[in-house]
């Protein structure tokens, strides 16, 4: 079966989470992308984090999957004209440094519009490619802090808190598929031909938290964090630990499922009561509430919450660890989790689900160089072009017998 996205080629300059997401996302619906790296040294990705049984980051294997491996120093002049046939024949060029470095190496938007004027090109940085931040260095975590999530995670009284992943970073790759799509979109249409797509990392997570700017300027209300509720009290909610020791989110976004909820922890008297008759009423009184659900859930085991809760068509979610996750039989019925041949490593399988032309994983991520010597020949050097340049440490390929580890 045609994948959606297999006549889309994307060359990846990118390194760790952002920009490398972004196009391994859209590898999973075919897209082929060549990941390039410094000969001698690769992504930091490969090292950072746990190993697989086979010496291999898990992190590395799937954010790199699906993609083909080109040991590559595109800074030298010899590199640069290998880097200029791959964009003559792309259609995305991902890369996030910091701004200027592309330009320095003499291979800026304009450059690469010169080679081809159809490329779209994905720029990811710590806050654009423009303004007083621009040359200032970031990290996912700074963003996270920019965008408003760090202010609005934690206890009221205790510290701001950063969230258990990478927010910032694996936003800024949903975003950036997304960008990348609309180009494609808009070239596919004839609007345009080649353009910038520029994402500073915060901007993704500010677009996301969506509520908490026009609450500010057209409620006068500034959120706050507000530990196991929901900031600013909107609607019912909270974290709660059963009396047999199993985490249960609870939560209801309108009047009548606040009222399920509020039926299955105090009956009809409760949930009936005229105060609770509107979501305002029932902000006004979020304490008692949430003082009323953490006695009933507490006090009981999780069968019995989950039951109960059930019984009123209310919502009551346990919070699964990884090892729920990879045994949950909603997520194993969905096919979410996924394997290749010949690696024992699992990994999250393609999102969204797509009914004629899904998405799949193919490989996990590869060896240095895996893909050079066959890229390179892809692109008519001979074999002895290659071994020289091999020599000279402007490109490098794997060992025999390695390519594809």
């Amino acid at each position: 079966m045609a994948m959606p996205l297999g006549d889309i080629r994307i060359i990846e300059l990118g390194h760790v989470i952002a920009g490398p997401l972004a196009a391994a996302l859209l590898s999973d619906f075919g897209a082929e992308v060549i990941k390039i790296e410094a000969p001698g040294r690769g992504d930091m990705m490969r090292e950072l984090g746990p190993k697989a049984q086979d010496g291999v980051g898990v992190w590395w294997k799937t954010l790199a999957r699906n993609k083909r491996i080109l040991a590559l120093d595109w800074k030298s002049d010899a590199g640069r004209e290998v880097l200029a046939k791959l964009v003559e024949g792309a259609d995305v060029l991902v890369e996030n440094f910091r701004p200027g470095v592309l330009e320095r190496a003499g291979i800026g938007p304009e450059v690469l519009h010169q080679w081809n004027p159809d490329l779209v090109i994905l720029r990811v940085s710590g806050y654009g490619q423009d303004g007083p931040m621009r040359k200032t260095p970031a990290f996912g975590r700074a963003a996270e802090a920019m965008s408003g999530l760090t202010h609005l995670t934690g206890f009221a009284d205790g510290s701001p808190m950063h969230p258990g992943f990478p927010a910032a970073d694996s936003t800024t790759g949903l975003m950036g598929a997304l960008g990348i799509m609309i180009a494609l979109f808009a070239r596919e249409r004839g609007r345009v031909r080649g353009q910038i797509v520029d994402l500073a990392v915060f901007e993704a997570l500010l677009r996301l938290i969506d509520y908490h700017i026009p609450a500010l300027t057209g409620a006068g209300v500034s959120p706050m964090r507000n530990g196991l509720r929901q900031p600013m009290d909107f609607a019912p909610g909270g974290t709660f630990r059963t009396k047999d020791g199993v985490w249960v989110t609870v939560s209801a976004g309108g009047a009548e499922t606040a009222r399920r909820l509020l039926r299955a922890v105090g009956g009809d008297s409760f949930a009936g009561d005229p105060r609770f008759a509107t979501m305002e009423g029932i902000s006004a009184h979020m304490s008692e509430i949430f003082d009323r659900l953490n006695e009933f859930v507490t006090a009981r085991e999780f069968s019995e919450v989950e039951a109960e809760f059930a019984l009123h068509d209310a919502v009551a979610a346990p919070v699964l660890s990884a090892e729920n996750i990879v045994a949950h039989p909603q997520i194993a019925h969905r096919g979410d989790i996924v394997s290749v041949e010949g690696d024992a490593t699992k990994v999250v399988g393609p999102v969204p689900r797509l009914s004629d032309t899904p998405g799949s994983v193919r490989w996990l991520g590869r060896r240095p160089g895996a893909d050079t010597a066959e890229i390179m020949q892809e692109l008519g050097c001979d074999l002895a072009t290659i071994e020289r340049l091999v020599e000279a440490g402007l490109i490098a390929v794997s060992p025999a017998g390695e390519e594809t580890a």
